[in-house]
């Protein structure tokens, strides 16, 4: 198990900015692919974005594909997710994870879980 703790999270104006940060601590951060989940008020968790252990591949949700962008620092134990174009509907709980799974987009794949950053976008 790996123990994830996140940050970065706040208020922003439609169209501004936010960047979260991941750390980990525990067994090797990067023998694990990693990813952002979020989750609104009475809706599921639903993925955001994810990228592979060597941070070469990533992958994106529709709903922010173009505007947000995963990335990772190995040797500092972190992923970060850097939030752009904000929109109201991006307001949500933001959860980093991770998974022993190379790249996946399934929930149920990820067995380590920070606990979560609120994002609120104002419009």
């Amino acid at each position: 198990q790996v123990q994830l703790v996140e940050s970065g999270g706040g208020f922003a104006q439609a169209g501004g900015s936010l960047r979260l940060s991941c750390v980990a601590s525990g067994r090797t951060f990067s023998s694990y692919g990693m990813g952002w989940f979020r989750q609104a008020p009475g809706k599921e968790r639903e993925f955001v974005a994810a990228i592979s252990r060597t941070g070469r591949a990533t992958y994106y949700s529709d709903s922010v594909q173009g505007r947000f962008n995963i990335s990772r620092d190995n040797a500092k134990n972190t992923v970060y997710l850097q939030m752009n174009s904000l929109k109201p509907e991006d307001t949500a709980v933001y959860y980093c994870a991770a998974s022993t799974n190379a790249l996946t987009t399934n929930v149920l794949s990820y067995g380590s879980w920070g606990q979560g950053t609120q994002v609120t976008v104002l419009s």
